[in-house]
């Protein structure tokens, strides 16, 4: 368990030295700012996929999954992000609570 962290914790360091020597022109080309900017979005879609579609090393369809759709739906109300969360924990709490899912 040690290892692996001071591997982590090692490998961080080296990323972030990294990004203080690596020349400004490599940085500044489009293709890399177009990657920047996409990264974190990826990221955060493959986290919402997992949380909502995975139970330890299954594919599990619950409440998760209809909640989720509605906060899409939400999202693309332009809803205030609290409101987002809100109306999809309605949405799971409702579901689970009437069985419609468990």
């Amino acid at each position: 368990m040690w290892t692996t962290i001071l591997i982590a914790s090692g490998a961080c360091f080296v990323l972030k030295w990294l990004g203080g020597v690596i020349p400004r022109e490599w940085l500044e080309k489009p293709v890399v700012g177009h990657i920047t900017k996409l990264l974190p979005i990826a990221l955060l879609v493959a986290l919402v996929t997992v949380q909502t579609f995975a139970h330890g090393k299954t594919l599990t369809v619950d409440a998760r999954v209809p909640a989720l759709a509605v906060s899409v739906v939400a999202l693309k109300l332009k809803a205030p992000f609290i409101v987002v969360v809100v109306i999809a924990s309605i949405t799971a709490a409702v579901l689970r609570h009437f069985g419609s899912f468990s």
